[in-house]
């Protein structure tokens, strides 16, 4: 489950309040592949569910920016 003001989806901010970098939604990776948001500071938010594939995940950012 997502709270309010978790993801930049739901109302989290867009901008890091410690090093000011704009948080931009990419794949990221950890155990599996999932999109999410990083700046200076580290790892902000995970934007999404986990992918098996790395193709998986860019189609997924792809649709999230472009609505296909």
């Amino acid at each position: 489950m997502v709270l309010p003001r978790e993801t930049i989806g739901l109302g989290a901010p867009k901008d890091c309040q410690d090093c000011g970098v704009r948080f931009v939604p990419k794949v990221m990776k950890t155990c599996a592949y999932y999109i999410g948001t990083e700046c200076n500071c580290g790892p902000y938010s995970r934007e999404s569910e986990y992918f098996k594939t790395k193709a998986e995940a860019e189609k997924v950012l792809v649709s999230m920016i472009y609505g296909r």
